[in-house]
């Protein structure tokens, strides 16, 4: 194998790794929203059709790890809990702030995926393809939370600053570790 396919198939495997870790943490936002909201709120049905979709995608980049032997992501663990626990922090404070969490998660992938497909480019027509459907899907997400009152969250600025950048370093460090 030559070196530039072996940078390329690292490149290809870090973004896996990444995607499917990403796409894991949005299903433990959701769920940590879910158990402090429960299924009567009014947003309730929202949340789990957005948790749907992310359940789908994380399924997707699961098989697509199996199928590829892409090494996932050593931060699982983490992860989990702190993709709950953000999501139920941000539900305690109150439905805007879960939209506001969710409009700040979504921006930031939409960032990413964006970056993604512009270095992918025809390289590999299967993760590109299911990069954009997701993409499209993240940016539905994003303009709900925000129709629902997201930027009128207590604190919104501050809180989606600090989420957007908590977004970037686990991207960051999914990528290596």
């Amino acid at each position: 194998m030559t070196e530039a396919r072996e940078k390329s198939d690292r490149r290809t495997a870090s973004m896996i790794r990444v995607d499917q870790a990403g796409e894991f943490g949005a299903t433990r936002i959701y769920a940590g929203q879910l158990a402090v909201m429960g299924d009567r709120h009014p947003m309730a049905r929202e949340i789990a059709h957005m948790a749907e979709q992310e359940e789908r995608h994380r399924k997707f980049f699961d098989a697509m790890i199996a199928r590829r032997g892409v090494r996932p992501t050593a931060l699982q663990p983490f992860w989990n809990v702190a993709g709950f626990a953000l999501g139920a922090a941000t539900a305690t404070m109150g439905p805007r702030a879960a939209m506001a969490c969710t409009a700040a998660v979504e921006t930031e992938i939409d960032r990413h995926y964006r970056q993604q497909l512009d270095e992918l480019g025809d390289s590999d027509p299967e993760l590109s393809a299911a990069v954009a459907d997701f993409r499209a899907e993240e940016l539905e997400h994003r303009d709900a939370a925000l129709k629902a009152g997201a930027e009128s969250a207590p604190g919104y600025p501050l809180l989606s600053l600090a989420i957007r950048a908590g977004c970037r370093a686990a991207i960051a460090l999914s990528k290596r570790i």
